[in-house]
């Protein structure tokens, strides 16, 4: 059995008080090995941002226990959240967030310029190598106007993955690309994932969960989904498909 990189129990957050009391998450167990690509889904209001947020070290819950790696993250003060979201959790948005006037390989630099950890790294040689992964060795020196919307989304790509993370989190990475953009991205995901890079990625479309290997489903704070992806679609021989034709 793999190493799990998440281990979440009885997540709980909770709104206000009393009689305007919101439950936001209400329980959730979720466990994700190394390795997974998985995709988190639900309606709006469903519960699967917070979840998300929570996961990247973004907000605390207010009941239940969550270990990022084998550490304990529930109670950590918010010095210790920012140590584990900048060396940890790589983040990829849907929109992409990119320092305009800098080159891709300054941005992609940026979270190593926070490393508070003391080690010395050559940024621009990490920076350089991630870009690399992407399909971007040829782009360093392009500033985010120079770059079409799917090279923008692999430039932040890379720079979650510079530090190189225990998860990536992806939240609606495609919701600002078109459906030939979408399939390229998510054929980059499914090659990292091949490659060893756990990926969690929030979505509410049906066509882009496909392409992951496993999906859980959110409503009203509840896990009410868990299952694997039978039949999982390879983005790579989509994007293909439709290339010839």
């Amino acid at each position: 059995m793999k190493h799990a990189v998440i281990e979440a129990n009885g997540l709980s957050k909770v709104y206000g008080t009393g009689a305007t009391e919101v439950r936001a998450l209400d329980g959730v167990d979720l466990d994700v090995a190394r390795g997974e690509m998985l995709a988190i889904m639900g309606a709006s209001g469903s519960g699967k941002s917070t979840l998300m947020n929570i996961l990247g070290c973004l907000d605390v819950p207010t009941r239940g226990s969550y270990r990022l790696d084998e550490s304990k993250v529930d109670g950590l003060d918010r010095n210790a959240l920012a140590d584990i979201r900048n060396r940890r959790i790589g983040f990829v948005f849907q929109v992409f967030n990119l320092l305009p006037r800098t080159s891709a390989l300054e941005n992609v630099e940026l979270p190593l310029l926070y490393d508070r950890s003391g080690r010395t790294v050559d940024t621009r040689a990490l920076a350089t190598t991630a870009l690399d992964r992407v399909g971007l060795g040829d782009r360093l020196h392009h500033e985010p106007s120079e770059l079409s919307g799917g090279q923008q989304q692999r430039v932040a790509i890379a720079r979650a993955l510079v530090s190189e993370p225990a998860i990536v989190l992806a939240d609606e990475p495609t919701g600002n690309l078109d459906s030939r953009t979408t399939l390229d991205v998510m054929a980059l995901f499914q090659e990292l994932n091949e490659q060893g890079v756990t990926i969690l990625m929030v979505t509410h479309e049906p066509d882009v969960a496909v392409y992951c290997r496993r999906v859980i489903e959110l409503r009203d704070g509840r896990l009410i989904r868990d299952e694997p992806i039978v039949g999982r679609r390879v983005a790579a021989e989509d994007s293909l498909v439709e290339e010839v034709a």
